[in-house]
C-alpha cells in the first residue's frame, strides 16, 4: 500500500513529464536570475521575467492553462490578459510619464531629430528580417521595434502583430536594454573623434511651467490625430507627465511613479516570461530574433550618433554628438551612458540633461514608430 502510494505520487509528479525543452528553459531561467541579481542587468524586469520562465516550464502546474467548461484557468493566464489586451504596457507608460521631466526636450526641440534618427535601427531590422524570408511582414515589424529599446512598446506591438513571437521579442528587448552600458560605448567611440567627445555644451535655458503644462497636451493632440493606433501609449505617457507637472495631483503622480508602475512591472515581467514555454521558444526563429534585435539596437545607436554629428557640424561644435546615442528609448540608462562617456573624455563634461532631451525624444519616437507599423501591418 505504501509503495503503491509512492509510485502514484511519482507518476503524478512533474519529474515524469519533464522534457529536454523544459530542462533547457529552466537552465535559461536560472541564468537570467543570476544576471539580474549578481550582475544587476535590469533586475526590476529581468527577475520577474526569469521566474515566469521558470514557472511556465515546470510541468503540470497549469499556471497558463486557459479556462474550460469544467476548470478555471491558471493564475498566470488571467494575469496575462493585461499583456494581451495592451493594458500593462500602457500603464507602464503612465508611470514613465510621471517620472520623466520633458524640460530638456522642450528647451532644445531639435532633440526630436535625434529621437527620430535613433529609429533607424527599426527600419534596417525590418528590411533585413523581410529579406531573410522566414518572417512575415507582421513578424518583421515586431522584431524591428526592438531597435527602439523600448520594452513596453515592443510588447504592445507584438501582441497585436505577432503574439507567438512575444517571449523571444520581449526577452531580447529587455536583455539589450540591460546591456546598454556594454553595447553602446564601443559604437560611440568608433563614430566620434576625441575632439567631439570633449565638447562641453552650454546649460539649457529654464523652461517655464506653462510650457511644461502645454507640452503633453499638444503632443497628445498631434500624435494621436496622426496615428490613432498609438493613443494608448502616447495618451498614458502624456497623462502621467501632466500629473507630474500640474502640481495639483501629487497623490496621483506619486502612485503612478511608484506603487502602480511597480505592481504592473511584476505582472508584466512574470506573465511575459511565462509565455516562454520550451516547445515554442526553442526554435530556429528565436536565434534569428536575437540576432536581428541586436542589429536593430546597434543601428539605432548609430543613427542617433550620426544625427548628433550632423548637428554638431551645423552648430559649429556646440553640440556633443555623444548625446545622439541617447536617442534610443531606454530612459534614463542611455542618457547615463552618454554622461559617462563624456566625462571619460573630459572630466568637466556634464551631458546628462542634454542627453535626457534626446532620451525622452526617443520614447516618443519609438511609440510613433510603433503606430506607423501598426497602421501599415495591423
Amino acid at each position: 500500500m505504501f509503495i503503491d502510494s509512492i509510485i502514484r505520487i511519482w507518476e503524478d509528479s512533474g519529474f515524469v513529464a519533464m522534457t529536454w525543452q523544459s530542462v533547457v528553459m529552466i537552465i535559461v531561467a536560472c541564468i537570467l536570475v543570476y544576471l539580474a541579481i549578481a550582475k544587476k542587468f535590469e533586475p526590476l524586469l529581468l527577475l520577474p521575467i526569469a521566474f515566469g520562465i521558470l514557472l511556465a516550464n515546470l510541468p503540470l502546474t497549469g499556471m497558463m492553462n486557459e479556462p474550460t467548461s469544467t476548470e478555471a484557468g491558471g493564475l498566470l493566464y488571467y494575469l496575462y490578459l493585461g499583456v494581451k489586451k495592451g493594458i500593462y504596457p500602457s500603464l507602464i507608460f503612465l508611470g514613465i510619464g510621471a517620472m520623466t521631466d520633458f524640460g530638456p526636450l522642450i528647451a532644445r526641440p531639435c532633440s526630436l531629430l535625434i529621437g527620430a534618427g535613433a529609429q533607424f535601427g527599426i527600419a534596417m531590422a525590418f528590411i533585413i528580417a523581410t529579406a531573410m524570408g522566414i518572417f512575415s511582414p507582421q513578424e518583421a515589424a515586431s522584431i524591428a521595434i526592438i531597435g527602439g529599446a523600448d520594452g513596453p512598446t515592443a510588447i504592445y506591438l507584438t501582441t497585436r502583430l505577432a503574439p507567438l513571437l512575444l517571449p523571444s521579442i520581449a526577452i531580447a528587448a529587455y536583455s539589450y536594454m540591460a546591456l546598454i552600458p556594454l553595447i553602446q560605448p564601443p559604437l560611440m567611440r568608433l563614430l566620434t573623434t576625441d575632439k567631439e567627445r570633449k565638447i562641453q555644451m552650454e546649460q539649457l535655458r529654464k523652461v517655464s511651467k506653462l510650457e511644461k503644462l502645454c507640452f503633453p497636451i499638444i503632443v497628445s493632440i498631434l500624435c494621436i490625430l496622426l496615428l490613432p493606433s498609438v493613443a494608448p501609449l502616447i495618451g498614458m505617457l502624456m497623462l502621467g507627465n501632466l500629473f507630474r507637472e500640474s502640481g495639483v495631483v501629487e497623490r496621483l503622480s506619486d502612485t503612478a511613479q511608484n506603487a502602480l508602475i511597480n505592481i504592473v512591472t511584476i505582472f508584466l515581467g512574470l506573465t511575459v516570461g511565462a509565455t516562454a514555454v520550451g516547445t515554442v521558444f526553442l526554435q530556429p526563429k528565436t536565434l534569428g530574433i536575437i540576432f536581428l534585435g541586436l542589429m536593430a539596437f546597434m543601428f539605432s545607436t548609430v543613427g542617433g550618433l550620426l544625427i548628433g554629428k550632423i548637428m554638431s557640424w551645423i552648430t559649429k561644435g556646440k553640440i556633443n554628438p555623444l548625446i545622439g546615442s541617447a536617442g534610443v528609448s531606454a530612459v534614463p540608462m542611455a542618457a547615463r551612458v552618454s554622461q559617462v562617456e563624456g566625462q571619460k573624455a573630459s572630466p568637466g563634461n556634464y551631458l546628462l540633461m542634454h542627453a535626457m532631451g534626446a532620451n525622452v525624444a526617443g520614447v516618443i519616437g519609438s511609440a510613433v514608430a510603433a503606430g506607423v507599423l501598426l497602421s501599415l501591418f495591423g
